[in-house]
């Protein structure tokens, strides 16, 4: 008997049909989808943590899960009230920051009447009809903070709970995950298995190693040029920056606002060149450094996961999407029939480039990732 085979484009309208079915099922089950995707990889994280409990600390598993998501959140919580407190001292200025941006109001509407020739009373007209028309919809943007908000909450009390339980059965789960594959994929299934925990596990460690240290050098590099609230931007910098190529000019942008509010457009050039120059010292020596490039995704489809992934789910489908795209490198390059994608997925093979190496002192050096 002839084997059956299917022509290209039956293999292409059922290749589209799969996605298209993915994508809308991913958008239907965003409450429950989004956070139990980000617990996977908080419990990759927390994993050695809670190994360290159990074994070292005798508790039961049940009780190491507990305490690992505990700490998580002891942890998470000193970072927001640390956020919180900066963001207070900025409230109890917003007087003065009201002044100081009715100045620089008053100094762009001088600069627009000479520039474009357009004299100050249409540019007040032109802003008084865009007030209006943002009072008119008011109700419905309340409408949808509150939404926001009840959503917020959802999403954390279901982050926490599944963080405990795939910590707590993961031996369950990757039992299962052998068991659903033929017998003699067995061991290509557990050692892919145990190269995502590796793998993700370095990235998302490294990838907060990258935060602190990326906040530590916007505070210290807008200290030292005088910038107001420096220890907020540098938060804003680093908690952003997590996001890739996104975050950083969300933060750019937030900064440039608050800056040119409080000390006018001299200082706000300043911050657009510290931003500039950290974000290249980020790119070009923390990234392979700190978090390496075992998870590399070439910049043109990490672009494209972004912008899908703030489609579905928003700010946390862009956070999500690098991780899981790692993934699905690390299963096509260990499948010979998906290897393709892993290709097209991956940077250029670079096979005898030398890792690189900075000495600090005669014993202490830092080398480049793999």
């Amino acid at each position: 008997m002839r084997p059956f085979s299917i022509p290209f484009y039956a293999k292409l309208a059922l290749i589209l049909f799969s996605i298209i079915s993915l994508g809308y099922l991913a958008i239907l089950g965003q409450t429950l989808l989004a956070p139990m995707l980000t617990s996977f990889l908080l419990a990759l994280l927390l994993l050695p943590l809670a190994n360290f409990l159990e074994r070292k600390c005798r508790l039961k598993r049940s009780m190491a899960s507990i305490v690992a998501v505990v700490i998580m959140i002891a942890v998470s919580s000193g970072i927001m009230y640390f956020l919180v407190n900066q963001l207070t001292d900025l409230w109890q200025d917003w007087p003065l920051l009201k002044k100081q941006a009715e100045v620089s109001f008053h100094d762009v509407q001088m600069w627009i009447s000479r520039t474009f020739h357009v004299n100050t009373k249409k540019q007040i007209d032109y802003l008084q009809n865009s007030a209006t028309s943002a009072l008119a919809t008011s109700a419905t943007v309340l409408a949808a903070t509150l939404a926001t908000l009840s959503s917020t909450v959802l999403f954390l009390s279901f982050l926490l709970l599944f963080t405990f339980f795939i910590l707590n059965y993961r031996r369950i789960l990757f039992t299962f995950l052998t068991s659903v594959f033929a017998e003699e994929h067995t061991q290509k299934v557990s050692d892919i298995v145990q190269k995502i925990q590796y793998i993700i596990k370095k990235y998302i460690t490294g990838l907060f190693l990258q935060m602190i240290i990326v906040t530590g050098i916007m505070m210290f590099v807008l200290w030292v040029l005088g910038v107001r609230y420096a220890v907020l931007l540098g938060l804003i910098a680093g908690i952003f920056n997590i996001i890739p190529y996104i975050g950083i000019f969300s933060a750019l942008l937030i900064s440039v606002i608050i800056t040119f509010a409080t000390a006018g457009a001299a200082k706000m050039l300043l911050v657009i060149a510290a931003f500039a120059g950290v974000h290249a010292i980020d790119g070009n020596l923390l990234m392979p450094l700190v978090v390496g490039s075992k998870v590399k995704i070439n910049a043109l489809f990490a672009f494209i996961g972004i912008v899908v992934g703030e489609m579905i789910w928003g700010i946390s489908g862009m956070f999500l999407c690098i991780p899981y795209m790692a993934m699905l490198k690390i299963i096509f390059d260990r499948v010979d029939q998906l290897k393709p994608w892993g290709i097209l997925l991956g940077g250029e093979e670079k096979p005898n480039k030398k890792r690189k190496v900075y000495r600090i002192t005669k014993n202490i050096k830092l080398e480049e990732q793999e």
